[in-house]
């Protein structure tokens, strides 16, 4: 049964806890999209995912889209991507903007938020506006993602319920892109962290 050769590598101890959780992901570009493919991976009960771009050619440097997804929403070229990879998880999309009004309704039910932006003002009111609706529910954010190497200054920070990924200084900017494997090491880091907190009483 597929259900049990999926799991058949986990701890039978912390399957219950993964199948039960509910994670939530605001963006679904170079962090976001990594993220989810690794909780997919991992066995999360439901994912909440909300994105409102389409995938473009500058994308897939970085990001987990393909060539013929080009064009198409990014939430539901990803949701087709995470079936491919695990169709016994639960996927929830929302093909939306999000700001202060709509979070606290479309996330209401998750454990946990990672935040997966790109812009920094975006970051900003994503992190406070959860703080402020959900402040005992951990988020956990990516900050310090573009260039390549310097992998010693990529750690993990925890200001009481919000937990920081990344190096917290290289942003995208003029000769400073974002790369697939720094993407991908912070994005496996929020990832991580989900599953830490997730199972630290497992």
């Amino acid at each position: 049964m597929l259900r049990d050769e999926f799991f058949s590598k986990h701890d039978p101890g912390i399957i219950s806890a993964l199948r039960s959780a509910v994670v939530g992901i605001a963006g679904a570009g170079g962090l976001g999209s990594n993220v989810a493919f690794s909780l997919a991976r991992a066995g999360i009960g439901k994912l909440i995912i909300a994105d409102y771009d389409k995938i473009e050619p500058s994308n897939l440097n970085r990001q987990q889209y393909f060539i013929n997804q080009i064009g198409m929403p990014k939430v539901i070229a990803l949701l087709e991507n995470l079936k491919q990879i695990n169709p016994l998880s639960d996927y929830q999309m929302h093909e939306i903007k999000l700001d202060e009004k709509n979070i606290p309704i479309i996330f209401k039910d998750v454990d946990i938020m990672v935040e997966a932006f790109d812009k920094a003002e975006m970051k900003k009111m994503l992190i406070e506006t959860w703080l402020s609706n959900f402040p005992q529910k951990p988020i956990i954010t990516g900050l310090g993602v573009a260039g390549y190497g310097r992998n010693d200054l990529i750690h993990t920070k925890k200001i009481d319920n919000l937990y920081i990924c990344g190096d917290e200084q290289t942003e995208p900017q003029e000769g400073i892109s974002p790369m697939a494997p720094r993407v991908g090491i912070v994005a496996n880091m929020q990832a991580n962290m989900v599953l830490e907190l997730l199972l630290k009483d497992v």
